[in-house]
């Protein structure tokens, strides 16, 4: 299944940031707890990890772009549940 994942808030504040790093490339695996990609904020770098199994697909928000809270940042296809 397609699952196109959104920016997520990581502070009260938050309303943007930047992506800093993508850590995976369309058509690389990874497992649950793989860093995606890292992101940064007026306060902070966090890294984004994922909550299961799967590929990258598209990158939606290139290195050096600001996304939203709630922007679409890339296209992963889930893993089928064992």
């Amino acid at each position: 299944m397609k699952i196109r994942l959104k920016l997520a808030r990581v502070g009260m504040n938050m309303e943007e940031a930047t992506v800093v790093k993508w850590h995976k490339q369309p058509g690389e695996t990874f497992t649950a707890g793989d860093i995606l990609y890292e992101i940064e904020t007026e306060k902070v770098t966090q890294e984004v990890t994922a909550t299961g199994d799967g590929t990258m697909l598209e990158i939606l928000v290139p290195e050096g772009e600001v996304a939203e809270v709630g922007e679409e940042v890339c296209v992963v296809e889930a893993a089928p549940a064992a």
